[in-house]
């Protein structure tokens, strides 16, 4: 049976299987340096490290094939002459029953996109009397193994075994990963919607809550090893990228509307994949950072390093946003493609109100890359009626017809390093042959398509229509004038000196963050003022970002990263010839 359904490789265990990119080159794996002797690999590391202690606690995410790394660790410590006692928690679950009617009331209608952040806790889902009354064996070594293994009363270590979401994602399409305590199967539209909503959500408290009793953190996004470390290791190398600078790992999504930029851009992407319509850039709820030692690499979420370190990352922003980072940066790739559904985003009232959300999709489209024709579809045009508006919606929907959409929405050219703003409630969309850099609010599920141009998705099935959702937000004031009055970002030189230029690129007021370019012939050095900045080269081969403290990391064009609010000042330098431009997303 296979495990993954999905066209895109494994990422590499070692760095024997990946080339170094060159410079101006894309990275698809980038990853920190720990040093010398802080990643292991393989089950019979762990179980030796395991040797010699009564009972071991492993816990960890959703999606790990808990009998199988059982199973492994097992025979590695029977060979060592160990005896050997499996307890899994799936046993010690409420009924399958149970479970599903303690988390009903945050999936909102089954066939729906959205449910509501839950409010329960993991421990819920598991029968206490079960949990108590573990009794470890009198000989050997006891391993009470799976999600929620630390919530037994057993004073023991810790293993926690991380899982990246994208390979949960594509475990789930290969149904070998499926909701917690659920055992019948449900669409994947559903499974992702429990995971966004419920899953995660426990998973995460649940993770923060033990966070200290951790003693290992191990990867199990490989079938036949694990990479791991331990916490003291891992918690170095997280101390020292929240005072520099980071990357996340990114991945990519083909979609009804995907197009080839990304895919003639970017190498080691699948070739043979019908299109990519997204990539997670920095969409951290679903990004890993990567750790490399003697060449094993092993990657953890990213919310580890806002647990431990979310001061030191978003500084003055801490007090507002918590462990939440929150900012996006994303692609959308029409290159070749469609457009966009017509859409909106909830107002922030709606979202937390409807979703549980604290902060809402507020977004904005920095054009990386443009054909020459490529269109913006944004706010309504002057003579906007909603209710006819509202009809032709409906209509479409009801025969499946074509409308005419710019009757209604204003549409716009687009070229290179223009920049659109979409707050809350404005009506947009992307037309073909854009590559865009979507700037946002981290909030990323919530967009109420309203026309879809007529088309089936890739498994030939029409994507969903939220026409309520999307009247229940719509502002029809962004309109006529209005929209390029506010929706146009109106780009400014705001500083300069010798071969650079700092560019201001307005956004909206309702915009919690802002966006500066940076052009620089050879340097320009910058203060993080406490605050996170999140940047991008979108113009030029590569740069290099040096700290204050001694860190130095190149980074190629399109690739985004970030430098925390503790860096203070950073210089990043030119390693091409001509300008080399980049985008600088920061909490206003």
């Amino acid at each position: 049976m296979n495990w993954r359904k999905t066209t895109q490789p494994l990422m590499p265990a070692t760095t024997a299987e990946k080339q170094p990119p060159a410079a101006g080159t894309y990275d698809m794996y980038p990853f920190a340096r720990l040093g010398a002797g802080k990643v292991h690999n393989g089950y019979a590391s762990l179980a030796k490290w395991m040797t010699g202690r009564n009972v071991i606690l492993i816990d960890g995410y959703i999606g790990n094939d808990w009998e199988y790394i059982a199973g492994s660790l097992q025979r590695e410590l029977e060979a060592a002459g160990v005896a050997v006692t499996v307890v899994c928690t799936s046993t010690l679950m409420k009924p399958a029953g149970d479970i599903e009617a303690l988390v009903a009331p945050f999936l909102g209608e089954k066939g729906t996109v959205w449910g509501r952040k839950a409010s329960i806790t993991l421990a819920d889902l598991f029968d206490t009397e079960k949990l108590r009354n573990i009794q470890p064996a009198a000989e050997g070594i006891t391993l009470v193994i799976g999600v929620g293994a630390a919530l037994t009363g057993l004073d023991a270590p810790v293993v926690y075994i991380d899982l990246p979401k994208n390979e949960l994602q594509y475990r789930m399409r290969a149904r070998t990963a499926n909701n917690l305590g659920k055992q019948a199967w449900d669409d994947n539209q559903e499974t992702y919607k429990r995971f966004y909503f419920v899953d995660w959500v426990l998973l995460n408290a649940h993770k923060q809550q033990i966070l200290s009793r951790i003693d290992v953190i191990a990867d199990g996004q490989w079938k036949d090893q694990l990479a791991w470390a331990t916490h003291a290791a891992i918690s170095e190398g997280l101390q020292y990228l929240s005072q520099n600078a980071f990357r996340v790992r990114p991945w990519f999504e083909a979609g009804a509307w995907g197009g080839d930029w990304m895919k003639e851009k970017i190498p080691g992407l699948n070739k043979e994949e019908v299109n990519y319509a997204w990539s997670f850039e920095m969409i951290v709820p679903e990004n890993g950072l990567v750790f490399e030692s003697d060449g094993h690499l092993l990657e953890i979420a990213f919310d580890w390093l806002m647990m431990k370190h979310a001061k030191d990352v978003l500084g003055q922003d801490e007090q507002r946003f918590g462990i939440d980072f929150p900012i996006r940066f994303d692609f959308l790739d029409t290159f070749d493609g469609g457009n966009l559904s017509i859409q909106c985003h909830p107002r922030v009232q709606y979202i937390r109100e409807q979703f549980g959300e604290t902060i809402t999709q507020d977004e904005t489209y920095y054009m990386l890359d443009c054909k020459p024709g490529a269109k913006v579809y944004l706010g309504f045009q002057e003579n906007i009626d909603p209710a006819a508006f509202r009809q032709a919606l409906e209509d479409s929907v009801a025969t499946n017809t074509a409308i005419d959409i710019e009757q209604y929405v204003r549409v716009f050219n687009a070229h290179k390093h223009d920049f659109f703003l979409i707050p809350n409630g404005t009506v947009h969309s992307s037309g073909k042959d854009n590559l865009v850099l979507e700037i946002s609010a981290t909030p990323y599920i919530f967009t109420f398509k309203m026309y879809d141009w007529v088309r089936l998705d890739l498994n030939g099935k029409p994507r969903p229509i939220n026409i309520d959702h999307a009247f229940n937000n719509l502002d029809f004031s962004r309109k006529g004038a209005k929209v390029e009055e506010e929706l146009i970002s109106k780009q400014q030189v705001i500083d300069k000196g010798e071969g650079w230029q700092l560019v201001h690129a307005p956004t909206h007021a309702e915009h919690f963050y802002d966006v500066h370019r940076m052009e620089f012939a050879k340097n320009i050095t910058v203060d993080t003022n406490g605050k996170c900045h999140v940047l991008m080269l979108v113009e030029g081969e590569s740069v290099v970002v040096e700290t204050a403290n001694g860190f130095r990391q190149r980074y190629s064009y399109a690739e985004t990263f970030a430098v925390p609010a503790a860096a203070g000042s950073y210089k990043i330098i030119n390693e091409g010839g001509g300008t080399a431009k980049v985008v600088k997303a920061f909490v206003k």
